[in-house]
């Protein structure tokens, strides 16, 4: 027996939220290519390409979806490390999708560590899997709110007469 499927057309939901993943899915699953996070967000996903190499700190309210290289922290709702990434550094994310290298910790409510990834570092989860064949070197520590005491920014944290600096030699 085939099973009944429904007609895109006729169906309300589907024509309101084209993007949106059946209900039935997981969120730390496969989404469709350009697929918001939530229904009705208006955010865009920062793209960091293959070509890229960044030295520093990266903050957003949105997703950020990493092909290049990164050597800092990184704070955003929702973190996709790709497959040829290498971030050097911690993350900070309500959601953490991992296929590529991370030496750092992180910190994330939902984390997932698809085959291919490859984490030296602890995690600080609510929920966590690990696909088969991901490596894992670290601790993994499950807490309520493994964000609680985080701040968002960089500029919250340091101090407001910047880095000491020592005296010039002379």
């Amino acid at each position: 027996m085939l099973p009944q499927l429904r007609n895109p057309e006729n169906d309300s939901v589907a024509k309101s939220q084209p993007f949106m993943q059946n209900a039935s899915t997981s969120s730390l699953g496969a989404r469709p290519a350009g697929a918001a996070f939530r229904p009705g967000s208006s955010a865009m996903t920062s793209v960091i390409g293959t070509d890229l190499v960044i030295h520093g700190n990266l903050t957003s309210k949105g997703e950020v979806h990493i092909e290049g290289e990164v050597q800092g922290d990184i704070h955003a709702t929702h973190v996709v490390l790709g497959e040829r990434a290498r971030v050097t550094g911690g993350i900070v994310a309500e959601e953490c999708i991992i296929r590529g290298h991370l030496l750092g910790t992180i910190r994330g409510r939902r984390v997932l560590l698809q085959s291919s990834a490859h984490v030296e570092g602890d995690v600080y989860h609510q929920t966590m899997a690990i696909e088969q064949g991901a490596f894992f070197e670290g601790k993994s520590r499950r807490t309520d709110d493994p964000l609680a005491g985080l701040s968002r920014t960089t500029s919250e944290a340091a101090p407001a007469a910047g880095p000491a600096m020592p005296p010039p030699l002379v």
